[in-house]
């Protein structure tokens, strides 16, 4: 089965929390609310060189894709 790019998340212990996972390399959990964002990937030297480069276009693309499912919801 293969998963879609992201998801959305909901925790009753965060109940002001707003996460978007990442389901690709490199995987993470952004916490919409406060802009957190929590890696699950462990990163050698050459990660951290493309990750740095790539980050900011991932977090845009989570932002972008919460606001997308959230017109739909309005929809």
């Amino acid at each position: 089965m293969e998963l879609p790019k992201f998801l959305l998340g909901d925790n009753t212990d965060f109940p002001d929390a707003i996460f978007v996972i990442h389901t690709d390399f490199p995987r993470f959990i952004i916490n919409l609310e406060n802009d957190d964002v929590e890696w699950l990937e462990d990163f050698d030297q050459h990660d951290q060189e493309e990750l740095e480069m790539e980050a900011e276009n991932l977090i845009q693309q989570a932002m972008d894709f919460y606001d997308r499912e959230v017109e739909r919801y309005e929809e």
